[in-house]
C-alpha cells in the first residue's frame, strides 16, 4: 500500500517539476501553462504526451 502511494507521489512531483521547467524555459515566448490540479493530473497520468497536448491546447484556445 505504501509503495503505491510512493509511486503516485513521485508521479505528481515529477509532473509539477515538468510543468515548472516548461514554464521556466518558454516564458520568453510569452507562453504559460498554469500549474493547478487539472494540469498536474493530466501530466502525471499521461506524461510527456499530456504535456505536449496541453501546449497544443494552449495554442488552439488562444
Amino acid at each position: 500500500m505504501l509503495k503505491k502511494i510512493a509511486i503516485i507521489l513521485k508521479k505528481i512531483v515529477l509532473a509539477f517539476l515538468m510543468l515548472y521547467g516548461l514554464n521556466y524555459f518558454i516564458s520568453s515566448l510569452q507562453i504559460y501553462i498554469p500549474i493547478n490540479l487539472i494540469t498536474v493530473s493530466i501530466v502525471s497520468l499521461l506524461g510527456v504526451p499530456g504535456l505536449s497536448s496541453l501546449i497544443i491546447l494552449y495554442f488552439i484556445v488562444k
